[in-house]
């Protein structure tokens, strides 16, 4: 990743705590948020490994076309859930654009595989940003409501800390926020 190492270091955490939580939300009762959990865990974790810094981890190519293969592989399930809408378009958005970064870094000399650079921002790039940029805004915005009826006393379900509505949008906030931020890289 391209940056100060502190930058990076951080969005390693984030991603890498975000998947942690999402693992723990799988053991829900509700077999669609376990089944959303583990999707979520998935794009964390990759997210955390993609953006290890250069200086730390330097991964070979192959390295790179395995990424693209397994959130490739994500992908099939996200498009079969993203028939009934709401955020499963947005896994499918997601794993689309970590496996597009994937193919990306594959295909650059690793002396130059974690840094920015190239003729520009390809098209592709520029709809992923666009994309993360309305989701991260829209996602935020979607949260303040939530934490400020938590905040105030309002009623809130009794459900488990694994079930809570507004960690799971945090959750998704931070990655929108991890893959803008990686999509910057580019």
């Amino acid at each position: 990743m391209h940056g100060p190492l502190s930058a990076a270091w951080l969005l390693v955490a984030l991603c890498a705590a975000t998947g942690a939580y999402c693992l723990l939300r799988m053991r829900s009762g509700v077999e669609d948020q376990r089944r959303t959990a583990g999707g979520e865990a998935l794009m964390g974790f990759g997210m955390a490994l993609m953006a290890v810094p250069a200086a730390v981890l330097t991964p070979p190519s192959w390295a790179w076309l395995l990424y693209a293969v397994v959130f490739g592989a994500a992908a099939l399930p996200a498009l079969w859930a993203a028939r009934r809408g709401g955020h499963h378009l947005h896994h499918l958005v997601g794993t689309f654009a970590m496996a597009y970064m994937a193919v990306e870094m594959a295909g650059r000399p690793a002396a130059h595989a974690h840094h920015g650079g190239g003729a520009g921002t390809p098209a592709l790039t520029g709809l992923f940003l666009a994309y993360f940029v309305v989701y991260v805004l829209w996602a935020g915005a979607r949260l303040v409501p939530t934490a400020t009826a938590v905040a105030s006393g309002g009623p809130t379900p009794a459900v488990g800390w694994g079930d809570r509505p507004e960690l799971a949008r945090a959750c998704r906030l931070s990655m929108g926020i991890g893959m803008l931020a990686m999509l910057l890289t580019m």
